[in-house]
């Protein structure tokens, strides 16, 4: 297989990842939704980064314990469920902190302190936990990436140049979920709509860690 249909074939496969909604998805869009573009973009990076590590360890090789190593993958698993459970329940709690702030629902809400900051830098922390912290994407690199390595190909070097095909469709399905959410921003950022936007978004993600917790 020539590296050029490599690389189409491989975009064909996390392109359709890319645009299956999951934990990704909701998290840059409620960042975005709340008014916090820069993190959001902090968000989409810190994902991505996840991304690359994972394609960079499993080109070399590394990953490969995750699926020989029953306690090295229950590890990991136990962490980034930990992660999502903490992140889902804080969402959820100042949701019903704000509720019985009783703010006026007709006007737009100014992010409070359980938000925490929305920087790019803080962003960025939070997309990479969620990326890194995920086995199951680690375990997809190790049985999909080296199919599409060509024979003689140098393998380092090929699995990351694949890697950064998928982040390059990641980001750029990202900015378009960027762009939704600053479309109905304004609405969004209401009381109301926000508290119904993080009970969503919490539940998702509280849901995503107990899957993950459950998962083997």
């Amino acid at each position: 297989m020539a590296i050029s249909t490599a690389l189409w074939s491989f975009a064909l496969v996390v392109g359709l990842l890319t645009l299956t909604p999951g934990l990704d998805t909701a998290l840059v869009l409620r960042t975005a939704a709340v008014g916090h573009r820069r993190r959001a973009w902090g968000v989409v990076l810190g994902i991505q980064s996840g991304t690359l590590v994972w394609g960079a360890l499993t080109s070399a090789g590394i990953t490969a314990v995750l699926t020989a190593s029953q306690l090295a993958y229950d590890v990991l698993r136990w962490a980034g469920a930990a992660y999502l459970l903490w992140m889902g329940g804080r969402m959820l709690l100042a949701t019903l902190r704000r509720r019985r702030g009783g703010e006026d629902t007709g006007s737009v809400e100014v992010p409070g302190p359980s938000e925490g900051r929305p920087t790019l830098a803080a962003g960025w922390r939070q997309g990479l936990l969620t990326n890194v912290l995920n086995p199951k994407i680690g375990v997809f690199y190790v049985a999909v990436l080296p199919q599409f390595i060509p024979e003689g190909a140098p393998h380092l070097a090929t699995g990351v140049l694949l890697t950064l095909v998928h982040v390059v469709l990641g980001t750029v399905w990202s900015a378009v979920l960027v762009g939704c959410a600053k479309a109905v921003g304004g609405w969004l950022r209401r009381p109301a709509a926000r508290r119904a936007l993080d009970r969503v978004t919490g539940t998702a993600i509280v849901g995503f860690g107990v899957h993950l917790a459950l998962s083997e």
